[in-house]
Protein backbone atom coordinates (compact mmCIF):
# COMPACT_ATOMS: atom_id res chain seq x y z
CA UNK A 1 0.00 0.00 0.00
CA UNK A 2 3.07 2.51 0.70
CA UNK A 3 3.78 2.18 -2.81
CA UNK A 4 0.43 2.75 -4.04
CA UNK A 5 0.02 5.77 -1.83
CA UNK A 6 3.98 7.13 -2.81
CA UNK A 7 2.84 6.84 -6.59
CA UNK A 8 -0.58 8.53 -6.48
CA UNK A 9 1.15 11.53 -4.09
CA UNK A 10 3.11 11.75 -7.03
CA UNK A 11 1.05 12.19 -9.67
CA UNK A 12 -1.38 14.16 -7.67
CA UNK A 13 1.49 16.44 -7.07
CA UNK A 14 2.78 16.68 -10.58
CA UNK A 15 -0.84 17.50 -11.79
CA UNK A 16 -1.68 20.21 -9.83
CA UNK A 17 1.99 21.65 -9.91
CA UNK A 18 1.52 21.64 -13.51
CA UNK A 19 -2.01 23.08 -13.32
CA UNK A 20 -0.89 25.24 -11.01
CA UNK A 21 1.79 27.25 -13.19
CA UNK A 22 -0.19 26.67 -16.53
CA UNK A 23 -2.85 29.46 -14.49
CA UNK A 24 -0.23 31.77 -14.34
CA UNK A 25 2.01 30.98 -17.38
CA UNK A 26 -0.91 29.35 -19.62
CA UNK A 27 1.55 27.28 -21.62
CA UNK A 28 -1.68 24.42 -21.75
CA UNK A 29 -4.20 25.94 -24.06
CA UNK A 30 -7.56 25.47 -22.81
CA UNK A 31 -10.68 25.81 -25.45
CA UNK A 32 -13.43 27.93 -23.96
CA UNK A 33 -16.23 25.97 -22.19
CA UNK A 34 -19.16 25.13 -24.25
CA UNK A 35 -22.00 26.04 -21.49
CA UNK A 36 -22.16 29.83 -21.43
CA UNK A 37 -22.91 29.81 -17.92
CA UNK A 38 -19.38 28.10 -17.36
CA UNK A 39 -17.73 30.40 -19.99
CA UNK A 40 -19.15 33.35 -17.99
CA UNK A 41 -18.41 31.96 -14.52
CA UNK A 42 -14.67 31.71 -16.13
CA UNK A 43 -14.49 35.35 -17.35
CA UNK A 44 -15.89 36.11 -13.89
CA UNK A 45 -12.94 34.31 -11.84
CA UNK A 46 -10.13 35.84 -14.29
CA UNK A 47 -11.50 39.30 -14.72
CA UNK A 48 -11.21 39.36 -11.19
CA UNK A 49 -8.33 38.10 -10.74
CA UNK A 50 -10.20 35.47 -8.04
CA UNK A 51 -8.34 32.61 -10.03
CA UNK A 52 -4.58 33.47 -9.08
CA UNK A 53 -5.82 32.88 -5.68
CA UNK A 54 -6.74 29.14 -6.83
CA UNK A 55 -3.81 28.60 -9.05
CA UNK A 56 -1.47 29.53 -6.26
CA UNK A 57 -3.29 26.97 -3.86
CA UNK A 58 -2.84 24.55 -6.23
CA UNK A 59 0.59 25.19 -7.34
CA UNK A 60 1.81 25.10 -3.01
CA UNK A 61 -0.09 21.99 -2.59
CA UNK A 62 1.31 20.32 -5.67
CA UNK A 63 4.85 21.09 -4.16
CA UNK A 64 4.21 20.25 -0.74
CA UNK A 65 2.71 17.07 -2.25
CA UNK A 66 6.20 16.39 -4.71
CA UNK A 67 8.24 17.08 -1.57
CA UNK A 68 6.90 14.76 0.58
CA UNK A 69 6.87 17.65 3.82
CA UNK A 70 3.65 18.55 4.89
CA UNK A 71 1.85 16.00 3.15
CA UNK A 72 -1.53 16.65 5.56
CA UNK A 73 -1.49 20.33 5.10
CA UNK A 74 -1.13 19.83 1.08
CA UNK A 75 -4.47 17.34 1.71
CA UNK A 76 -6.33 19.86 3.48
CA UNK A 77 -5.82 22.79 0.68
CA UNK A 78 -6.41 20.38 -2.30
CA UNK A 79 -9.50 18.84 -0.46
CA UNK A 80 -11.10 22.32 -1.14
CA UNK A 81 -9.88 22.65 -4.45
CA UNK A 82 -11.36 19.17 -5.28
CA UNK A 83 -14.08 19.82 -3.84
CA UNK A 84 -14.62 23.13 -6.38
CA UNK A 85 -13.30 21.02 -9.41
CA UNK A 86 -16.05 18.48 -8.63
CA UNK A 87 -18.81 20.94 -8.28
CA UNK A 88 -18.00 22.87 -11.19
CA UNK A 89 -18.08 20.11 -13.65
CA UNK A 90 -21.05 18.50 -12.24
CA UNK A 91 -22.82 21.87 -12.49
CA UNK A 92 -21.85 23.36 -15.82
CA UNK A 93 -19.20 20.86 -17.57
CA UNK A 94 -20.06 17.17 -16.94
CA UNK A 95 -18.32 16.32 -19.70
CA UNK A 96 -15.25 16.98 -18.98
CA UNK A 97 -15.29 15.26 -15.18
CA UNK A 98 -12.59 12.76 -15.45
CA UNK A 99 -9.42 14.14 -14.63
CA UNK A 100 -11.35 16.11 -11.42
CA UNK A 101 -12.45 12.18 -10.61
CA UNK A 102 -9.19 10.97 -11.10
CA UNK A 103 -7.49 13.82 -8.78
CA UNK A 104 -10.28 12.78 -6.46
CA UNK A 105 -9.53 8.92 -6.29
CA UNK A 106 -5.47 9.78 -6.04
CA UNK A 107 -6.32 12.12 -3.30
CA UNK A 108 -8.22 9.41 -1.13
CA UNK A 109 -5.21 7.09 -1.85
CA UNK A 110 -3.10 9.77 -0.36
CA UNK A 111 -5.34 10.79 2.37
CA UNK A 112 -6.07 6.96 3.41
CA UNK A 113 -1.97 6.83 4.06
CA UNK A 114 -1.69 10.23 6.77
CA UNK A 115 -5.32 9.22 8.08
CA UNK A 116 -3.46 9.54 11.77
CA UNK A 117 -2.59 13.03 10.91
CA UNK A 118 -6.42 14.05 11.01
CA UNK A 119 -7.18 11.63 13.75
CA UNK A 120 -8.12 15.09 16.26
CA UNK A 121 -10.45 16.93 13.73
CA UNK A 122 -12.03 12.87 12.72
CA UNK A 123 -13.34 12.50 16.04
CA UNK A 124 -16.69 13.99 17.05
CA UNK A 125 -16.69 15.84 20.49
CA UNK A 126 -19.01 17.94 22.18
CA UNK A 127 -18.28 21.94 21.89
CA UNK A 128 -17.33 21.69 25.83
CA UNK A 129 -15.87 18.68 26.16
CA UNK A 130 -12.22 18.71 27.44
CA UNK A 131 -9.09 16.70 26.26
CA UNK A 132 -7.68 14.82 29.35
CA UNK A 133 -4.71 13.55 28.06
Amino acid sequence: MRIVETVARYLLGIMFTVFGLNGFLNFIHQPPPPNPLALQFFIAISASHFSAFFFAVQLVAGLLLLSGYFVPLALVLLAAEIFNILAFHFTMAPATIGPGILAAVLWVLVFLQHRPSFVGILSAKRFNQVDTE
